[in-house]
């Protein structure tokens, strides 16, 4: 499996076999399933996954060994059994090849030359022998097993290096037409347990289904518009930097975000606006209510985004750059989407490489498949990031403060309350735009509080004067709400 990995490593990522299980358990897991492990294991959720399917690996192939020790035929039936599993998840992957059972055949073939060798070496009696286990049989074969197990970690260690995305720091970003407003200082001076205006880059979120980041480079990478359009076009990286390109503030949030959760960020976009693209295909019917543009990833993901939402005057983005710099290859590059307004599963598809416009009862997206919604705008939400939950404060004043959000109407204002008490305004940071997040703090006389545990409370005032609401919702099917309460204990 080791060697297999390598291979697919130095070829086509997904064509692992471990990958491609990976992928499999991902795709067949039911949606609640996903929620609870990201709520308890955040984006640790897949070196864990990867783990489990290693150590099912390591499990079955102990199993089949002593199956092999009995009859070397059954030990073959069994790796083949086993390579049964990959062979079909590499094949029911979308944009899968006949060529990319390669590495599953290398790691079948690999794993009964593995198998002889150490039958070869074992000093274990056949069961018509007596034991006769010398030491020197022992040494032969300890060295031989340990000679796996090193091989295989070598092999494991390369193919990770082939798959550890490369830095596109000192790639160059072509300048912008327009240029976004500079991000102002914010309240992170005065108090340094807020979450800063915009996040760097290396502190950005990522919640995406790839369990490896493809590796597109910017030469071979293209984007196709295809569909309900007068013709289909295509654009290389090239075509695309040598557009009119503009900067945008904007800040993105997960829909598997949690109530005062941290999958959000706020960060500048530099790309083209998507509707310049779709007008050089020419949209057949660009008022059909029921129309989406279906993303595709460079590994078969797709989301839907409503057509309304790509054509308006929010400029959805095409973006290669974020924040200064050419997009992370973590975060999407060459390319990717950023739809202001619209949770990342409607509209943020990463490593893009088509569009194609349709409707949403024509082709259903991979979260709209699994029972998420279609069309789901992000909820305004207020965040507490200080006091932290559970902490220890001293009496006096608390900066209490945090985030705020309210996409496509801006944030008025933030209130907050503490022990269910009447709700105070906070003071807000600087404004930036409405698809901008905003920072708030609140100073909290405790002096005359008891000691103990209190509850402060925060809610946002969306600048149409609508007060986030209150009822709570889980994440699942378009997004959560409700307002989050921290506990903390004044000594």
């Amino acid at each position: 499996m080791s060697v297999a990995h390598l291979l697919a490593a130095a070829s086509n990522a997904s064509s692992s076999p471990v990958l491609a299980v990976g992928y499999a358990v991902i795709d067949h897991t039911p949606t609640a399933v996903k929620d609870w492990a990201i709520a308890h294991f955040g984006t640790k959720d897949k070196p864990l996954l990867l783990g489990t399917v290693a150590l099912v690996v390591v499990v079955a192939t102990a199993l089949i060994g002593l199956l092999a020790g009995r009859r070397k035929a059954w030990g073959a039936v069994g790796l083949a059994a086993l390579a049964a599993v990959p062979a079909w998840a590499v094949m029911t992957r979308p944009s899968a090849r006949i060529v990319d059972l390669g590495p599953t055949l290398v790691a079948f073939v690999v794993g009964i030359g593995v198998m002889l060798l150490l039958l070869r070496l074992s000093p274990s009696p056949t069961p018509s022998e007596e034991a006769d286990m010398t030491e020197p049989g022992r040494r032969v074969f300890v060295g031989g097993v340990l000679g796996s197990l090193a091989l295989s970690g070598l092999a494991v260690a390369a193919g990770q290096t082939l798959l550890q995305a490369a830095s596109t720091a000192k790639l160059s970003l072509p300048r912008a037409w327009r240029r976004a407003t500079p991000i102002p200082a914010g309240f992170e001076r005065r108090n340094p347990a807020i979450t800063p205006l915009r996040t760097p880059n290396e502190s950005f979120y990522r919640v995406d289904t790839a369990l490896t980041v493809p590796q597109v480079e910017r030469e071979s990478w293209t984007l196709t518009i295809d569909g309900d359009v007068h013709r289909r076009v295509t654009f290389t990286y090239d075509d695309i930097a040598a557009m009119k390109l503009v900067e945008k503030n904007i800040t993105m949030t997960c829909v598997s975000n949690e109530v005062g959760g941290e999958y959000v960020g706020g960060a500048t976009w530099l790309g083209v606006p998507v509707r310049r693209l779709l007008a050089e295909a020419g949209i057949k019917e660009p008022h059909r209510a029921d129309a989406q543009v279906l993303s595709t990833s460079t590994d078969g993901f797709t989301a839907g985004t409503p057509l309304a939402a790509m054509l308006d005057d929010r400029d959805a983005l095409l973006a290669i750059g974020m924040n200064g710099e050419p997009l992370p290859r973590r975060h999407g590059f060459p390319a990717r989407l950023v739809v202001p307004g619209l949770y990342g599963m409607i509209g943020s598809t990463k490593w893009v490489t088509k569009l194609t416009v349709t409707t949403f009862a024509e082709h259903q997206a991979y979260w709209t498949q699994r029972g998420w919604s279609h069309d789901a705008p992000i909820k305004p939400s207020a965040r507490i990031d200080s006091p932290s939950s559970l902490a220890q404060v001293k009496r006096g004043v608390i900066k209490v403060g945090g985030i705020a959000w309210a996409q496509r109407s801006g944030v008025r204002g933030v209130q907050v309350r503490l022990d269910g008490g009447p709700w105070r305004d906070a003071e807000l940071g600087p404004e930036v735009n409405e698809d901008f997040w905003r920072q708030w703090m609140y100073r909290l006389d405790a002096s005359s509080l008891p000691t103990g545990q209190h509850t402060v409370s925060a809610r946002v005032i969306d600048a149409d004067g609508d007060t986030q609401t209150a009822e709570r919702a889980p994440v699942f099917p378009d997004g959560s709400s409700g307002l989050q309460e921290q506990v903390f204990f004044l000594t």
